[in-house]
């Protein structure tokens, strides 16, 4: 009776010890996810940090571009031009020092989807010169076709099916590109338009008009 007392007591502590174990394992697990939790919120922020980077490098290079190839570059005197292009030069070259990579994970589809969708914006801007007016509405299709709200323009269906395949970070980005050369088209348009009134204006004042 006694060996059975003893016996069932160790049992009982056994169970007990493995139950004591068994809590503790699950705190540590607990506060190991919570850690974990902790630090997917801060990866999250520091990939949202480099890609906002990444955008104001872009923005920065485009300004500085846009300067260097503006009307009123080509307006001023050649010494004056020489040091403000100078200037410009020293500003792109320090941009380009910034080095921002933000890898995108995509599948197989998502991959073929991105090739797809660069490859017809890469043509269309190829073909940018040669009839500046029918790209600008091209890109316009183009871009409708990348935002939710219902856009002023004809969306083209076939590339909204393309960019809808895209990783949506990929997809942002092949906004920001279309926004980018919609933005040089028309400031390309307006130059070429000051240059034409430029041309018509000495015309009229080599006739004494």
């Amino acid at each position: 009776m006694a060996q059975a007392k003893i016996h069932q007591a160790k049992m009982t502590e056994a169970a007990n010890g493995k139950f004591s174990r068994s809590m503790s394992m699950a705190d540590r697990s607990g506060r190991l996810l919570e850690s974990l939790d902790q630090l997917e919120i801060r990866v999250e922020a520091l990939r949202e940090a480099a890609t906002s980077m990444e955008q104001e490098r872009e923005c920065l290079l485009d300004m500085i571009q846009s300067i260097k190839n503006s009307e009123e570059m080509r307006s001023i005197c050649d010494g004056e031009r020489e040091e403000l292009s100078l200037t410009a030069n020293r500003l792109l070259g320090r941009t380009l020092t910034v080095e921002i990579s933000v890898e995108i994970i995509r599948n197989s589809t998502q991959e073929d989807a991105l090739h797809k969708a660069t490859s017809l914006i890469d043509e269309l801007a190829a073909k940018l010169l040669d009839d500046m007016e029918g790209a600008r509405k091209r890109l316009m299709a183009l871009h409708a076709a990348c935002v939710t709200e219902a856009p002023p323009v004809p969306i083209d269906t076939k590339f909204q099916t393309i960019v809808i395949t895209c990783a949506l970070e990929d997809q942002k980005k092949i906004k920001r590109r279309l926004e980018t050369l919609i933005r040089k088209v028309g400031n390309a348009e307006k130059n070429i338009k000051i240059m034409d009134h430029q041309k018509v204006d000495d015309l009229n004042s080599a006739n004494g008009k």
